[in-house]
């Protein structure tokens, strides 16, 4: 069985990009080596936690579409 982070004190911010919006993701900081993440409208629901290394490749994937 995998090690799950304590997230009950996190703290989850928005990105700048989504405004006021109520649909869209929150990342928790404070894990060096984790990137916690869940929606917005459900913030009491279901985390997911990635790895920096992968977090970082699917955000350079992303960028590489707007490009």
């Amino acid at each position: 069985m995998r090690n799950t982070p304590d997230l009950s004190t996190a703290i989850w911010i928005k990105s700048s990009y989504s405004g006021n919006a109520d649909n869209c993701l929150e990342v928790a900081v404070g894990h060096p080596t984790l990137i916690p993440v869940r929606d917005s409208k459900t913030p009491h629901g279901p985390k997911l936690v990635f790895r920096a290394e992968a977090w970082s490749a699917f955000v350079e994937d992303l960028r590489s579409l707007d490009a």
